[in-house]
């Protein structure tokens, strides 16, 4: 196996050693899908991605879970970006586009951005960058599917259907196909969880999603708490995942679950993990079009190479 050097990141950080962990793998062309996806096994992240070239003016970028090769993920897109700029591209922009299977995503640097705070309101930074810079992607237009009885929402994360909010249950998708399900209390998100067989019965009637519930209590800092669970892709919880809480920008402008059509909001997730993150969410509607932006701060944890 080739001499490739690679870096650790945690993207959505609130500080270092939170968030969701990357493992960017750089000049990776020489390595074949089957390498990709045994290294990300490896490293038991719930991504890996893999810089295989440039083309059209962007990077062309794989990523991997631990079931196979998928065209878009959130925290894989943004960690990538930073790596990109602050160890591989001398001089990189404050804007650049990923390759990826979804096609071309656009990220950009925003900074004197609100990166996440502690408990206490103050921003943090657990040190080595990154501090007053937020990464925001602008992911594809959003695909609002069928809504999914409430009866089967409920047995599918063990709850009753009192749990759940007055608001429908419905797969939407900017990449990554998710199941949205609006929950009443902080309660119901934390006694939450995929369960079997409700969850096979889900997965064979609407295919492989992300389930993402999400109440307006919080436990810190954020106007929403969310948790997402792909038991589908062998990540049974993730700590903080672009592509679902994009999927939710799009439904709550969609569903105006603030009253309105444009929402700029922060998210809390991976509290339930002990890896506790913060996403920045952005979305407008005009007419039928929404356009969502998903963002969020990189902590640069490790670097190494490949033996």
């Amino acid at each position: 196996m080739p001499d490739n050097p690679f870096h650790v990141v945690d993207v959505f950080a609130r500080e270092r050693y939170t968030g969701n962990q990357l493992a960017v793998f750089h000049d990776a062309a020489d390595l074949d899908g089957d390498e990709m996806l045994a290294l990300t096994r490896e490293t038991n992240f719930s991504e890996c991605t893999f810089l295989v070239g440039e083309a059209d003016g962007g990077y062309d970028v794989r990523i991997f879970d631990p079931a196979e090769e998928i065209p878009f993920a959130g925290h894989p897109t943004l960690g990538t970006a930073y790596v990109l700029r602050e160890f591989v591209r001398e001089n990189c922009p404050d804007e650049l586009t990923l390759n990826l299977g979804v096609g071309p995503i656009d990220v950009r640097v925003e900074r004197g951005g609100d990166n996440g705070a502690g408990d206490d309101g103050e921003h943090v930074d657990g040190g080595g960058g990154g501090g007053d810079e937020l990464y925001w992607m602008r992911q594809i237009a959003p695909d609002f599917g069928g809504t999914v009885p409430r009866s089967l929402a409920a047995r599918l994360l063990g709850l009753d259907e009192s749990d759940l909010d007055d608001y429908p249950v419905q797969t939407v998708s900017t990449g990554l196909p998710t199941l949205v399900v609006p929950l009443a209390s902080l309660g119901a998100v934390e006694r939450a969880g995929t369960t079997d067989p409700a969850y096979t019965e889900f997965i064979e009637e609407y295919g492989g999603h992300n389930v993402l519930v999400f109440t307006n209590e919080t436990e810190a800092d954020g106007d929403l708490h969310a948790r997402v669970f792909a038991d589908w892709a062998g990540v049974p919880e993730d700590p903080a995942t672009g592509s679902s809480n994009g999927c939710l920008a799009a439904w709550l402008v969609e569903h105006r679950y603030f009253a309105a059509r444009e929402v700029d909001v922060r998210v809390e997730q991976g509290f339930e993990m002990d890896r506790p993150s913060t996403l920045h969410l952005r979305a407008e509607a005009e007419g039928d079009d929404v356009a969502v932006e998903v963002g969020g701060r990189v902590s640069p944890v490790a670097e190494g190479r490949l033996l």
